[in-house]
């Protein structure tokens, strides 16, 4: 086996089949018999592959034990990859007579990892023009891909994914890659860390209540008026806008915070907006535990909202708002002074972010959502930012 396996290592340099065969011991009838069996064999590049994909190795060792009538579970535990991956590779690069030969399985694999094809937003202009509208108007890309498959149904080819949008973003083969493309302002892709887990306890005041006493019904989001609040903080920690999100509907709210964002500026604010609105959509305000909610007692007071208080350290127990915090970063970029913009811009960015169609909503908008839920219950219609 590790004759025929040098072999074909030779033979994928570019070396005549003769001289393969000589190199290697074996007579060139008998190399012909490999090279006519393996189906003809490429010439390989020359980098060796990821240590995630299937080499040649592990392809000979999938044979033998097929061969042998092991089962593909303990073959996979021995070469060290899923049994979901070998039975894809099987399927995939086995001959046309069933049988699996590590050479010509090699070889398919090979060519199927050749992408001779232009990118399609390198070749469909009008649709790198149609997503480059989009996202000027600071639209996702996953908003773009889900929009294109319902506008356009009879262009499959235009029913890209996301990841195709990203990619040629970032290639620029859209738009020129800059802070402004993508809500993130990120110019280059970076990977994800893991969050802290750590669990914490409430220790501003005995007053405060724990999310964990928070009502059930909060967490079904079937009834409007139960809201998840944070602060975006300016550059220096001078400045601060309060971000208000419904859970149901997922309409947001931008409280301006002209002065300071203390404790007192913050309690202003809130009353001032949540007195605006109608009793049933004042019920409940979820909010991590910083200093600028010391005086939740009174809003509760002068609102009627229940305020509870997110554990340490735990931003997923108000993920609702932490995802509308990681959009607005398009609009107030970090290490920008937040007390240039008025109460009229910030109601402009609510609306636009009101306006975009949401996946988690079915593509309603978030809008389209409070509407109806208002005339359900025939409540008095708030004001919508437009």
């Amino acid at each position: 086996m590790r004759v025929k396996q040098s072999y074909f290592e030779l033979i994928r340099t570019g070396m005549p089949g003769a001289e393969a065969a000589r190199r290697v011991g074996v007579s060139m009838s008998c190399g012909s018999l490999w090279f006519i069996d393996a189906g003809s064999v490429s010439i390989t590049e020359t980098r060796p592959i990821s240590s995630r994909y299937i080499n040649q190795d592990d392809r000979i060792e999938i044979a033998d034990g097929l061969a042998a009538g092991e089962p593909v579970k303990s073959i996979a535990v021995r070469i060290g990859k899923s049994f979901q991956s070998l039975y894809r590779e099987i399927a995939r690069n086995r001959k046309p007579d069933g049988t699996y030969q590590p050479w010509f399985a090699h070889n398919q694999a090979h060519l199927r990892r050749r992408r001779p094809k232009r990118r399609i937003l390198a070749q469909e202009t009008s649709l790198a023009a149609i997503i480059a509208g989009k996202l000027a108007k600071h639209w996702s890309p996953e908003q773009i891909s889900r929009w294109l498959r319902r506008r356009y149904r009879r262009r499959l080819a235009w029913h890209v994914c996301a990841e195709t949008i990203y990619d040629a973003i970032y290639r620029q083969l859209v738009v020129a890659v800059c802070a402004a493309t993508l809500r993130t302002g990120r110019i280059y892709r970076h990977k994800h860390g893991r969050g802290r887990t750590k669990d914490g306890a409430l220790k501003q005041c005995t007053a405060m209540k724990s999310i964990h006493d928070r009502p059930a019904a909060v967490e079904t989001r079937r009834q409007a008026g139960h809201w998840e609040g944070d602060l975006i903080i300016g550059a220096g920690q001078r400045s601060a806008i309060a971000t208000l999100v419904e859970r149901k509907t997922r309409v947001t709210k931008l409280v301006r915070l002209p002065d300071n964002h203390s404790a007192q500026s913050v309690a202003d604010a809130l009353i001032a907006e949540y007195s605006r609105l109608p009793a049933s959509l004042r019920r409940t305000l979820t909010w991590d535990q910083g200093n600028e909610m010391f005086q939740h007692a009174r809003i509760e007071e002068a609102t009627g909202l229940r305020i509870y208080f997110a554990d340490p350290h735990s931003p997923w127990q108000r993920g609702t708002n932490e995802n509308i915090n990681g959009l607005l970063r398009q609009y107030f970029p970090k290490g920008s002074d937040l007390r240039h913009w008025t109460s009229e811009q910030l109601h402009q960015v609510a609306a636009e972010l009101n306006d975009r169609p949401r996946k988690i909503l079915n593509d309603h908008t978030p809008h389209q959502l409070m509407r109806r839920s208002h005339r359900r219950e025939h409540t008095y219609p708030i004001r919508i930012d437009h």
